[in-house]
């Protein structure tokens, strides 16, 4: 299983496929996969049988899991995309923005 960069909470960009330019926030990461379900990106309309949660039933729009290879994180100083690398600082290996050279 290889180290992702991109944690749930962080705020990304979708760089290619269908959903292309939309951003938002990681809700959820699939490390198994390389996958990571994004805040109003992705969205796919999946068919709900009524249950107790929703009695309705019907059509429902949801966000679908995003490759982590078609994700940007975005740096919350300068709001553009970056790229992330590792230093130690204060004895603490710490995620750090390639652009802004600031701890993520």
């Amino acid at each position: 299983m290889i180290k992702l960069k991109i944690k749930t909470g962080d705020t990304v960009r979708v760089i290619a496929g269908d959903h292309k330019g939309s951003e938002g926030k990681v809700l959820t990461v699939d490390r198994e996969k390389n996958k990571a379900i994004v805040e109003g990106a992705n969205l796919v309309s999946k068919h709900e049988k009524p249950s107790a949660q929703n009695p309705q039933g019907g059509i429902v729009k949801k966000e679908a899991p995003i490759h982590i290879s078609n994700l940007a994180l975005i740096d919350a100083k300068s709001g553009e995309v970056t790229r992330v690398g590792y230093e130690v600082r204060d004895g603490k290996k710490v995620r750090v923005s390639k652009k802004s050279n600031e701890v993520i």
